[in-house]
């Protein structure tokens, strides 16, 4: 059993359909979860829902046998798609979830928010089957279905089309959100109550035999180049805001015999002794006057003679200041010449192409933007050379500074 989650459109409930098939099916046998595309919230939503961690397969960013390698195993597959089927990046839709269909062989299975719709739902799904015989559609999930009755005429409109159940409009199942996406897994409250709400709907509702018969075949492994550790230990931010890591790049660090140490500057702990220092990714800007007030971590930044880096909110970590979104301004590391803000929040989305010449992660890269922040001030030597997914330049990316250097670039694989 592999199969892959998709949608005809962002909102349909694919999320809340995978979480509670990944727990419902965990119950019966052990499952794994990936997530299309790049993307760090949902992941740890699917860990805590089948008890096994989520990596990301990012079609645009990986190259199709690092995708291979990362979803090969005997253990049954759950992918949760991004958006639409065939929505990807410009120009061509590149690292839509379609591409994962293609690259790994799997069937998917259509998740239609059908709300606002009764016949019109076969003309739908019927585009989506037809469109392209390399992305095989096996079936339908109906969603948001208002009645008995109204089930009844979505399964007339579909004819002979395979519905592998429909769920009844639920209230109670919308995740908390933020600017970037749901409220992170850790900071849920009652998420295993939540998570066993979605798999007794599930279960009460979709035909999961026949869905855990899709593909039955194991996932062969593609030869895929890891990606080499930026150095030989590595002290790690991980907390509620710092929490934005790949598993892939940990685990391919790990695996080249890398030491990773982990710490908390929330909890106020200094960064360990290492070669590198890397601050993630995540939601600093919510967290922004404990950490101004945390002088041990801070202090252990300031006085430390490893290299540091810092990515996206790690980044805004290291500058002079942060200004929140109530306008209030916080003083950071001083590590780099930078001030960002969210007091006027603008959307900075895309894949990015990178080029590296100084720094741990020198070479080209694959990476992805996406923040609310804007950059007040950015003086000094930039770290990335920069280009879009459509390979048009952009201006230089992030700063160095002596042993220090960040970017808003959240980096995926080697490009």
């Amino acid at each position: 059993m592999s199969f892959i989650i998709s949608a005809p459109a962002s909102g349909s409930g694919k999320t809340t359909i995978t979480l509670g098939l990944l727990r419902a099916i965990s119950r019966q046998t052990p499952v794994r979860a990936a997530k299309s595309g790049p993307d760090y919230i949902d992941p740890r939503f699917h860990a805590a829902a089948c008890g096994r961690d989520c990596v990301n397969l990012d079609a645009w960013a990986m190259p199709p046998d690092r995708i291979r390698a990362l979803a090969a195993g005997t253990t049954p597959l759950i992918i949760e798609g991004a958006m639409g089927l065939f929505d990807g990046a410009p120009p061509d839709g590149k690292g839509a979830t379609a591409d994962l269909a293609r690259i790994l062989g799997l069937p998917v299975v259509l998740v239609i928010d059908t709300a606002r719709m009764a016949g019109s739902v076969a003309a739908l799904a019927q585009g989506f089957i037809n469109h392209d015989a390399r992305v095989p559609v096996s079936g339908i999930i109906l969603n948001n279905v208002g009645s008995a009755r109204h089930e009844s005429m979505l399964r007339h409109a579909l004819n002979d089309i395979v519905v592998f159940g429909a769920i009844p409009r639920t209230p109670g199942l919308t995740q908390p959100s933020r600017h970037l996406g749901l409220v992170q897994a850790q900071e849920h409250p009652d998420l295993d109550a939540f998570l066993d709400h979605a798999a007794d709907l599930v279960t009460a509702h979709l035909d999961l035999p026949a869905l855990m018969g899709l593909h039955q075949h194991p996932m062969p492994a593609g030869d895929a180049q890891p990606v080499p550790p930026p150095a030989q230990t590595i002290a790690i931010a991980q907390d509620a805001a710092f929490a934005f890591c790949y598993p892939h790049l940990l685990r391919d660090w790990q695996d080249a015999g890398a030491t990773l140490r982990f710490f908390s500057p929330l909890a106020d702990q200094p960064a360990p002794g290492a070669d590198l220092i890397y601050l993630p990714g995540g939601y600093p800007e919510l967290h922004a006057g404990r950490l101004a007030n945390n002088t041990r971590f801070l202090d252990s930044l300031r006085n430390s003679p490893a290299q540091i880096y810092g990515e996206c909110g790690g980044y805004m970590m290291l500058g002079n200041t942060l200004t929140d979104a109530d306008g209030i301004t916080h003083k950071m590391a001083g590590l780099l010449p930078l001030e960002t803000s969210f007091a006027t929040r603008r959307l900075h989305l895309g894949y990015r192409c990178l080029q590296a010449t100084t720094g741990p992660f020198q070479g080209t890269w694959r990476g992805h933007e996406f923040h609310y922040a804007t950059t007040l001030r950015a003086t000094g030597t930039p770290l990335f050379a920069a280009k879009d997914a459509t390979g048009a330049t952009l201006p230089s990316m992030g700063l160095v500074q002596g042993h220090v250097c960040g970017s808003f670039a959240h980096l995926i694989d080697r490009g």
